[in-house]
Parts: structure tokens; C-alpha cells; sequence
């Protein structure tokens, strides 16, 4: 796969799925509940569930009772997102939307009390200057008072504790995963084997080191101001060398508007 076009095949992929998302549930379910419960946001807000792949957060952001819209770069994970939603077919669950959209262009501004990204669905970008444009484009969708939520890798424990080799088996499907880093970017070479593939499916993820004063600098830049940082889906403190995740919280300034 090229380089600029991994992420968009890779995402399409159901063996993406079967290897990051058919388990753990229950601790999303957990992260998300618990996160909400700390930021408060008022009943009914609109929320942006920025790279929501098959949109299982935005599900659970909808069973709260907000109103909830996914977007994606991938064709086939919004596909499999609304066969789970539709109230009828014709029309999806009225608190609960999914459309196919790249986080780099905008989608409605001034429009969503929250926005999130969640499980590290940034970095995967060419070029600083189109993650900076997707920051930009949140930024943008977000109503003045509004907040975003990214949910990153922690680089510095990630360095320390990267594991080079790795065979998973889900099912009777087999991953051989090789990792390794540089100065800039970690990789993820994956090569699938399953009775369904005539051959073996091979792909290179690649996720920028974006560190807390990365993320600080590109939201500033955008006008949006940090306001808390977590290091896991416990929400306790960032620590940098000994928390797995990075978990930042930005608002944008102004008043917030409530209502839907």
C-alpha cells in the first residue's frame, strides 16, 4: 500500500476491526461513562465523534442520550456503523447520525458542544500541516465554549515499552506483528493470514510522536486552551514516562450555547 493511502485501505479493512475493536468493550464503555461524568456536559449536547471507524463510542455516546454524530474517512466502517443504528429504512435513530467525511475539512461550524477523537485516530497524516488542519477544522465545528477530547498514545512509554514481535490469533485469523520507531513516527507492519485470503495481507501503520507540547502548540495555534491532561482510561494523572495514554481536554474560549 502507499504510504499516503495505508490508513485509508487498512481502516476498510474487517481484519482491522477483528484485530482493535472486537474486544474491550466493556472498557470503553467504562472510559466513556467516566469521562462524561467528569466534563459535565449538559443533557442533550451535540457531540462529534471525530475517526468514529464502526462507531461503537458514538453508540454509547447516543445511549446517554446526546446527540451524536459520527464521521470517517472509511466508506465501509459508516456502512457498518448505520446497519446498527436504523430505527426503520429509511431514517437512522433520531439522536444518532454517521457520515462518510475526511477530520481535515470541515464539517458545520460553531455547531457541536463536544467533539472527541479517540484511540490515538490521529498522526496517521503525511504532513504536519494537514494534522494541523484537521485540529482546525474541530476547532471550527466546536460552539465558543465547547470542548475536545484526544485520546493519544503517550510517546515516552510507548518508546520504552514497544514490543518488536508479536503473534495474535482471533478466531482463525493470525497476525504477525512487527514494531519499531525513529526520531518521528512509530510503525506497525501487520501481515494477516486467514482461510478467507487467497494470500496474506500485509500493512504498515505509521503514527506520528506527537508528544503534550505538540498537542498544546497545534491547538494554541488554533485558539483552543488545554485545560486537563489524563495518563489512562482511569483518568488519572499524566505522568510522562509511566502513563500509557495521553489524554488532553481543550476548550475553546467564548460562551458556552446550550440547547439541541
Amino acid at each position: 500500500m502507499a504510504e499516503k493511502e495505508w490508513y485509508k485501505d487498512w481502516f476498510n479493512s474487517p481484519f482491522y476491526h477483528k484485530l482493535y475493536f472486537e474486544r474491550d468493550e466493556k472498557e470503553a464503555e467504562t472510559f466513556i461513562k467516566r469521562l462524561i461524568e467528569h466534563l459535565h456536559p449538559h443533557p442533550g449536547s451535540r457531540m462529534l465523534d471525530v475517526a468514529c471507524g464502526r462507531g461503537r463510542h458514538s453508540r454509547i455516546l447516543a445511549s446517554m442520550g446526546f446527540q451524536v454524530t459520527g464521521i470517517d474517512l472509511s466508506p465501509d466502517s459508516i456502512a457498518f456503523a448505520k446497519q446498527y443504528v436504523r430505527k426503520d429504512s429509511f431514517r437512522e435513530a433520531d439522536n444518532l447520525e454517521f457520515y462518510v467525511h475526511d477530520m481535515r475539512s470541515l464539517f458545520h461550524a460553531n455547531y457541536f458542544d463536544c467533539a472527541f477523537n479517540f484511540f490515538t485516530s490521529f498522526g496517521y497524516f503525511k504532513t504536519r500541516r494537514e494534522h494541523d488542519d484537521a485540529i482546525r477544522s474541530i476547532s471550527k465545528s466546536l460552539k465558543p465554549g465547547g470542548f475536545l477530547v484526544i485520546d493519544y498514545l503517550n510517546v515516552h512509554y510507548a518508546e520504552k515499552n514497544i514490543v518488536h514481535n508479536e503473534i495474535k490469533q482471533i478466531g482463525e485469523t493470525i497476525y504477525d506483528i512487527q514494531r519499531w520507531d525513529d526520531e518521528t513516527h512509530f510503525y506497525k507492519k501487520i501481515t494477516v493470514t486467514d482461510p478467507s485470503l487467497k494470500e496474506t495481507l500485509t500493512c504498515i501503520e505509521k503514527v506520528a510522536k506527537f508528544s503534550f507540547g505538540d498537542f498544546t502548540e497545534m491547538l494554541a495555534y488554533q485558539g483552543m486552551q488545554v485545560q486537563e491532561v489524563f495518563g489512562d482510561y482511569q483518568l488519572n494523572k499524566y505522568d510522562i514516562k509511566n502513563t500509557p495514554r495521553l489524554i488532553v481536554v481543550a476548550e475553546k474560549p467564548g460562551h458556552v450555547t446550550t440547547g439541541s
